[in-house]
Parts: C-alpha cells; structure tokens; sequence
C-alpha cells in the first residue's frame, strides 16, 4: 500500500510585517534582504497559535479530501515551535477537529520536518497500520526570533500547511533522508533562547547536499530529472533554490517558489507551497513530483511522489 495525497490545506496569519517594517527595527533594507534571500514579506502570528494555524489548515485538508475526521487514524504534527510542551500540538488537533479514532504525535526536524513526517506516514501505510493520515507543519517562529538579530529576524515566518494521506494500492514512495548531528551547532535554539544561525555554513552545506541527495533518490528509481514535473523545497532562500536548479542543470521555472510572500515558515514551508500549488490547478494526478528539505540537526532529505 502507498499513500497518495488527497486533500491540502494552509493558514497564513493575516499580520504582514514588510522588509521595510524590519528596517525601522534593525539596520537593514529591502533591497539587502530581497538580494540575499528573495523575501520580501513575511506573516506573523498575533491572535494565533502554532496549534490554531495547524487546525485550520488541517480542516481545509479535510474538506478537500471529501472525509469525515473521524477516518483519521493518524496524526502527525512536525514543530519546532509548539505553544505548550505537554499535551503535544497533534492531541490538539485532534480534538479540535474531531478526530476521535487517530493516534496523535509531534515530530521534531526543524525545516526538515514535514518531508520526515510525510516519510513517517508513508511507512506506516505500507506496513497497512494506517490507512488514512493527517499530516501538519505548523510554525509560529517570531515566538522564537531574536527581532534585534538582522541576521536571522529577515527571514522567518509564521504559517501551516497539512495534507491528507489515504492508502492505495498503487503509487510511488521514494524517501532518502540524512542527518549530522556533528554539525548540529550550525543552527541553534536553546530552552527559552532565540534561534542562532551560521548562515553561510547553512548555504554551503544545503547547496551540495540538496543536489546530491535528489540525484541519488532518482539514481536509486532509475528515474531521470527530465522525468520530474517539479521540485518542491523548502522554501529557506531564494539563492538556495536557484543554486541548486543550476547544480542539477533542470530550468528554474520547475522550482516554484512563494518565499518572497512568507519567508522562511520552517516544517510549513513545503505543504504551503503545494497546497497553492494545488488549489491554482498546477498539480495534476500522475505527475513526478520531488520533496526536498534540509535544515537544522543538521537534516535533510528527499521523497519522490506521484501526484
């Protein structure tokens, strides 16, 4: 059995905090962040929490896929930013959804998180435990940003992002993931603390990695770049996304991107991106679809699906 996904689903607060808002706050401007990064906007999270944002995502989720919460049998939320450590933010949405029958749990990869808790989903489908699953990225990252950090505060934001999974007989689960923790010091937040990043180690190390884990994957399923119909990833920084179309020689208009608009969401960043892409009509069944993530731990990875 293989999860094929039915129904996408996203919230976005409605704050909208521009570059040249920062530039009041930190010495900066919107033509240095929009150079370095590509963003030029970022929503942030005022009446809502990490758990309302999955919960409203979730429900468009739901309402796309034509089910009932109640043929839920999992729930997986990846966080880095929960609003409580205890009850975890996927007991949460269960309850605010009515999810009754799932068995709920929050998975931690930073901006890597929903591609492992899409790959965690899938292998419970094909084990046949699960046959229906929600599967949530949900970041409220202001509650973690230093403001005072011009090296960090240009490019995080809030928002969520969920898909649901139902089991098929029929498709196509690819997953490759990596982790070095011996690397781990590049990208930090401690108990209480604000994130703290090496940025360039960061982009040299998503640069080359990235590239090489997508080339290995589709090496792996005798699959060419030609045959892939677009590569979502994580949407850090726009040089990172275009540096590497270029290392894999694919034109960069099968790389979308909606960074400029939200900035760097962490583990919503890719189920954002495709559920716009989705409710626009750019994805259609049958379609090779790559997922690539990398980020904190440092972790990262790639799944091929099958729209």
């Amino acid at each position: 059995m293989i999860g094929k996904i039915y129904g996408t689903g996203s919230y976005i607060p409605s704050k909208v905090v521009t570059n040249h808002d920062l530039a009041k706050v930190v010495e900066t401007n919107d033509e240095w962040i929009r150079e370095r990064t590509g963003i030029g906007t970022r929503h942030i999270a005022e009446r809502e929490s990490t758990v309302s944002m999955a919960t409203e995502s979730a429900k468009r989720a739901i309402e796309m896929a034509g089910i009932q919460p109640e043929e839920i049998d999992l729930i997986l939320v990846s966080t880095i930013s929960p609003n409580t450590i205890l009850p975890c933010v996927a007991c949460e949405v269960q309850k605010e959804v009515g999810a009754v029958h799932a068995t709920c749990f929050d998975l931690n990869a930073a901006c890597t998180g929903f591609l492992y808790a899409y790959n965690t989903a899938q292998a419970y489908i094909t084990a046949e435990i699960y046959k229906t699953v929600l599967i949530i990225g949900s970041e409220a990252l202001s509650s973690i940003v230093d403001w005072k950090d011009r090296n960090t505060c240009i490019l995080f934001g809030d928002g969520a992002g969920a898909v649901i999974l139902k089991a098929e007989e029929k498709g196509i689960f690819c997953p490759y993931t990596r982790s070095d923790g011996g690397k781990g010091q590049a990208l930090t937040c401690l108990p209480g603390g604000t994130i703290q990043m090496n940025g360039q180690l960061i982009f040299r190390f998503a640069v080359k990695q990235v590239p090489l884990c997508i080339q290995e994957l589709l090496q792996e399923q005798n699959i060419s770049l030609k045959e892939i119909d677009y590569f979502i990833l994580h949407q850090a920084n726009k040089r990172i996304v275009e540096s590497v179309a270029k290392r894999l020689g694919v034109t960069i208009e099968k790389f979308p991107m909606n960074l400029q608009k939200y900035g760097n969401t962490s583990s919503a960043s890719i189920p954002i991106l495709l559920d716009e892409l989705n409710r626009q009509g750019q994805l259609k069944r049958g379609m090779k679809i790559v997922l690539a993530g990398f980020g904190a731990g440092l972790s990262w990875g790639a799944s091929l699906i099958e729209w």
